[in-house]
């Protein structure tokens, strides 16, 4: 592991296990992740929102400030990117046991590369596609409700389906309201003992102006309004956990290498991941390493699919459909390095990136309100 790399802690502090230990709590078991006692849990991701970038930037978020005093810090799954992490909370699992890895990937059941997200060349058939139930299913069968907060228009995406398949969706009707936002969780928790909610603007401006723009900054003090808002509105019996599902650093012009642009990039059949952490495919995997590390030197750390997998990079298990999906090349960029590529055009607007192992993308915050300690 490079010393600038964060290893992902599975075994504890991991965002994949934040939703097994509140059903550990609530079942009156040991959780893996200390939190404190509750009849009711709120889990609040905000996209986007690391925890260095919170601590860089907390005179703009005075709530979340006032609660990084005695939290922790958690670290995602690899890649560090939405919907591998999202699916890694609402299953409890990493990376290697759930199979999304990463925000595009080479699906050898349909055998192209598809996308998480918008599940554009996905495979129909989620049911043979997931390999784990979510924590939801798992809190429907004990007898414990669950609710999402979220937008309307996320039900019945493919991702929604993998991920948080058995809560009841509230959606959400005006984004950036805090009232109606706060309003619903409230109502959920009429009927549900957790509910999950997703705030997903930070990220998109992180994307769209860099951390650290005005726009940013704008919308790091609406999300913590919001979380205000749920800390007033909460009834005594809630505790109120706020997380992240990645960090992000911004990627200036020089930093970006064009894949197209340098011919020994070019040998691979097809190209997954994104610019901060690519899965390369290929029939010669050696020749493959080797061709990507000559050209991207320091810029980047370089395995082969089982060399990152004996690493832990995915898990301390991996079944084969998830190593299927990996690539047989994995560029996970230092610094604030990308390789770019002109299939996938849209990238080249991006000013905020993540996907890769530095901090500064893995590591996110554990913020906790209510509950007895």
């Amino acid at each position: 592991m490079r010393s600038d790399f964060v290893e992902p802690r599975y075994e504890d502090l991991a965002l994949a296990n934040l939703l097994p230990s509140v059903m550990a709590v609530l079942d009156g078991t040991v959780p893996v992740i200390g939190l404190p006692r509750a009849s009711k849990y709120v889990v609040l991701l905000v996209d986007g929102l690391g925890w260095h970038q919170l601590l860089e930037h907390a005179d703009h978020a005075d709530t979340m400030a006032g609660l990084t005093r005695g939290s922790s810090r958690l670290t995602c799954s690899v890649p560090s990117t939405t919907a591998t992490s999202l699916t890694s909370l609402g299953c409890g699992v990493p990376t290697g046991e759930h199979g999304i890895t990463g925000y595009t990937f080479f699906e050898p059941t349909v055998s192209r590369v598809i996308n998480a997200l918008t599940w554009e060349g996905g495979p129909q058939d989620l049911g043979t596609f997931a390999q784990t139930p979510t924590l939801f299913q798992r809190l429907a069968t004990s007898g414990r409700p669950s609710a999402a907060v979220t937008l309307g228009r996320f039900a019945g995406s493919a991702l929604t389906n993998l991920a948080f398949s058995g809560s009841t969706l509230y959606p959400v009707g005006t984004e950036g309201d805090p009232d109606e936002f706060a309003g619903l969780v409230v109502e959920a928790l009429g009927a549900a003992d957790v509910v999950y909610c997703y705030e997903r603007m930070l990220d998109h401006d992180g994307h769209g102006h860099g951390v650290g723009s005005w726009q940013w900054l704008d919308r790091l003090a609406m999300v913590d309004d919001l979380v205000a808002h749920l800390i007033d509105q909460l009834p005594g019996d809630a505790c109120l956990i706020v997380t992240g599902d990645h960090g992000m650093i911004n990627v200036p012009g020089a930093s970006r290498i064009v894949a197209e642009d340098e011919a020994r990039l070019a040998g691979y059949s097809s190209l997954g991941g994104e610019p901060r952490f690519r899965h390369v495919y290929g029939d010669d995997a050696r020749a493959l390493a080797w061709a990507w590390e000559s050209v991207l030197g320091e810029r980047a750390h370089v395995l082969r699919r089982e060399e990152a997998i004996e690493a832990g990079w995915f898990g301390p298990q991996v079944t084969g459909l998830s190593a299927a999906r990996i690539g047989d090349v994995v560029a996970a960029m230092t610094g604030d390095f990308a390789v770019m590529s002109q299939r996938t055009p849209g990238e080249f607007s991006l000013v905020g990136m993540h996907g890769s192992l530095t901090a500064a993308e893995m590591e996110v915050p554990l913020l906790i309100h209510g509950g007895a300690r």
